[in-house]
C-alpha cells in the first residue's frame, strides 16, 4: 500500500497522489509489483526499497546519485507470539529514502513508529524538511526502544515476585522470552548507534552548519547510547536472575533428595530388626511374652540414635 501525506497548518493531510516535497509511506499489505512500480515512477533504485523489506537487514546508509537511503532497525511487538518463550518484542527494518522531491518511508511491519506520524501524534515534524523529518524518526525510534525496555523490566520484576512463591516452568519461559527480546534490542541498538555516528561524521544529512539540528542529532545519539546501556544492564540482571533461580531449584532438589534419603535410612533400621527376629530359626527371647514389645522398643532406640547421629553431624 502506498500512501501520500503532507502537512497543512500543522496537521497531517493524506493526498491522493504524490506531492512535491511531501511524504510517501509504503506499508503492508503490498500488491504484486507495487513496490517496483513505485520505484520506477519516482526514479528510486529498487534495491533501496527491497532491502528495507528484508527482516534481517542491518542498519546502514547508502547514496546513489541524488537518492539517499537510511535504514534503521525499530522495535515492534511480536505478531507471531504463540508460546510463552517467544520473544515479546522483535525488531524490523525501516527504510527512509530521500529524493530531491520526496521523502519515502517503507517497512514490512504494521505497527511501527511511523504509524504515530501517520496518525498525527507527532506534532513537530515537517516532511518538506527532509533532514528534520529523519531526525524526528530517529528520535521517536529511540523513545520507542526506551519505552519497551521499561515494559520488559516491569515484566521481569513481576515474574521474579511470582517465582519467590513457586518454581513453575511458566515463569521461567516468560523470563526466556524477555531475554530473547533484549538480545534483539542490544543488537539493533548497537547497529543503530554505529549508523548514527557514521552519519554524523560524514554529515550525511547536511546539517553541520545548523546548530539546532546538530544539537538534536547529538541528543539522539546520547539517548541511543543510554538505551543500549539499559539493554545491557537488563540483560546482565536477567542472566544473573536465571542463573540464581537455576541454582535455587537445584539446591531445593538436593534438599528434598537428602530428606528422602534420611527418612529411608531411619526406616531401614526397624525393618532390619523386624526381619532378623522374623526368621524361622531359634533367636533370643523368642519364647518370652514381652519379646514383641522389646523388639519394637529396640527398633525405636536404634532409629532415635540414628537421628541423633545425623543431627550431630549436621547431615539433616
Amino acid at each position: 500500500m502506498v500512501r501520500y501525506f503532507t502537512k497543512d497548518k500543522g496537521k497531517v493531510v493524506e493526498l491522493e497522489e504524490s506531492y512535491q516535497k511531501g511524504w510517501a509511506h509504503l506499508c503492508p499489505p503490498f500488491k504484486e509489483g507495487e513496490v517496483a512500480a513505485f520505484a520506477r515512477t519516482h526514479h528510486i533504485p529498487l534495491d533501496f526499497l527491497q532491502d528495507s523489506l528484508d527482516i534481517d537487514e542491518r542498519s546502514r546508509y547508502e547514496r546513489e546519485e541524488e537518492v539517499r537511503l537510511i535504514l534503521i532497525n525499530s522495535p515492534v511487538e511480536n505478531a507471531l507470539l504463540l508460546e510463552d518463550n517467544d520473544a515479546i518484542y522483535v525488531t524490523a527494518p525501516i527504510g527512509i529514502v530521500l529524493t530531491p522531491d520526496l521523502a519515502v518511508t517503507i517497512t514490512s511491519a504494521k505497527e511501527t513508529i511511523l504509524q504515530n506520524f501517520v496518525d498525527g501524534k507527532i506534532r513537530f515534524f515537517e516532511p518538506s524538511d527532509q533532514s528534520d523529518f529523519v531526525l524526528r524518526i530517529l528520535e521517536q525510534n529511540v523513545f520507542r526502544f526506551t519505552t519497551y525496555l521499561r515494559n520488559l523490566n516491569k515484566r521481569r520484576n513481576t515474574i521474579e515476585r511470582e517465582l519467590y512463591d513457586s518454581s513453575r516452568n511458566k515463569e521461567l519461559r516468560q523470563l526466556l522470552a524477555i531475554e530473547k527480546s533484549l538480545v534483539f534490542f542490544v543488537n539493533s541498538l548497537s547497529t543503530n548507534e554505529l549508523l548514527k555516528m557514521k552519519m554524523k561524521r560524514t554529515d550525511f544529512l547536511g546539517i553541520r552548519n545548523n546548530e539546532i539540528k546538530t544539537d538534536l542529532f547529538e541528543d539522539i545519539i546520547i539517548d541511543n547510547s543510554q538505551a543500549l546501556e539499559m539493554s545491557n544492564i537488563y540483560t546482565n540482571i536477567l542472566g544473573g536472575t536465571m542463573d540464581a533461580y537455576s541454582s535455587i531449584i537445584s539446591n531445593n532438589l538436593n534438599v528434598v533428595i537428602q530428606r528422602l534419603t534420611f527418612i529411608t535410612i531411619v526406616l531401614t533400621v526397624p525393618t532390619l530388626v523386624a526381619s532378623l527376629f522374623g526368621m524361622n530359626v531359634s533367636l533370643p527371647f523368642s519364647d518370652e511374652p514381652w519379646a514383641f514389645a522389646a523388639i519394637i522398643g529396640l527398633s525405636i532406640v536404634f532409629s532415635l540414635l540414628l537421628v541423633w547421629y545425623f543431627q550431630r553431624k549436621k547431615l539433616f
